[in-house]
């Protein structure tokens, strides 16, 4: 099928297929989907959205509710259906596509749990808290159910729980961080977890090598280092040279992997729109300061020069990866 996919890609670029061929040629190629593979999308994407929406429905119910039931009522259904889902997960098994949507469930009625709680009896503990226990109490599911979305479910919290916490005492222990160094830490724990993931999927771990949640975990982390870059080039207080360096190193590290051993054209398409983002701002804060407004003409035809620059290299890429 890859020589079928590599024959028909260069008759299309030869105009040697008729527009009316197209369709039948690009489902030959595998470069259309197919009845069957849109059937089970649209399945797959029912099912997970209507886990979410389920776990959103409960939530809303208590709060539509909530003056007319009293307490018992309240963490009662919460803890029934909780406690039913996980029956449910257990009956479903675990390695099976019903079993692990059962275990997203009580994953997200968890946090209802305990916001209800908190809610309830007014404990006076800060939102930070809330996301971090929740973190803590459904790690051992997040661990035994080697399902990569429920990791990622389980990152978001952590992220959150960071996030939250730096707003309520300003960083750690109450003046350590600032809006850099939250940015810095979010940077840290995310290629962190991006590393980890990676390598995990490249040693075997089967049930991570699904690139769409490694290239979320991409996303987030070059996300915040082209933030800090873009932070360090406008001179925000930020110690230009060792954020340069980190993104310098973090730009390279990515062409490596993901250019000459994992081989991620979309990852690759994130660094170029990095690159371009960075160049823009270092080239409009040196120009705009000793030029009159010819200065944002020149800029834009920077951009449009690298934007070309970048596709066509993308495009070398994806060429040099079918021979």
């Amino acid at each position: 099928m890859s020589d079928n996919r590599k024959e028909i890609l260069e008759w299309i670029e030869q105009g040697r297929i008729q527009s009316g061929s197209l369709p039948a040629a690009l489902r030959l190629a595998g470069l259309s989907p197919s009845r069957t593979e849109w059937r089970n999308f649209f399945q797959s994407l029912t099912f997970w959205l209507g886990i979410v929406f389920l776990a959103a429905a409960v939530i809303f119910f208590f709060a539509f509710n909530w003056q007319a039931m009293g307490r018992l009522a309240k963490f009662g259904l919460v803890e029934i259906v909780l406690i039913t889902s996980v029956v449910l997960c257990w009956q479903l098994d675990l390695n099976r596509v019903p079993g692990k949507g059962s275990l997203l469930f009580a994953t997200l009625l968890v946090g209802a749990l305990l916001a209800l709680a908190g809610q309830t009896y007014q404990t006076g503990a800060d939102t930070y808290e809330l996301f971090g226990i929740w973190a803590i109490a459904i790690l051992p599911w997040v661990v035994v159910s080697f399902f990569s979305p429920l990791w990622l479910v389980w990152l978001g919290l952590i992220n959150l729980t960071v996030i939250l916490y730096y707003q309520t005492f300003g960083g750690w222990f109450g003046f350590l961080f600032d809006t850099e160094k939250i940015l810095w830490a979010l940077f840290i724990l995310n290629t962190i977890a991006l590393c980890c993931w990676e390598f995990s999927a490249y040693s075997g771990v089967r049930w991570l090598r699904e690139r769409w949640s490694a290239r979320i975990l991409a996303v987030f982390s070059g996300s915040l280092i082209t933030v800090l870059a873009v932070w360090a080039v406008l001179d925000f207080q930020a110690d230009k040279a060792v954020t340069l360096l980190v993104y310098s190193i973090w730009m390279a590290a990515a062409y490596g992997v993901y250019r000459h051993v994992l081989m991620d054209v979309f990852v690759l398409a994130g660094g170029v729109l990095s690159a371009i983002i960075v160049i823009t701002v270092w080239l409009s804060e040196q120009m705009l300061k000793h030029s009159d407004g010819g200065a944002f003409l020149f800029i834009g035809f920077i951009i449009i020069g690298l934007s070309a620059a970048g596709g066509f290299w993308l495009k070398s890429v994806v060429n040099g990866a079918k021979k």
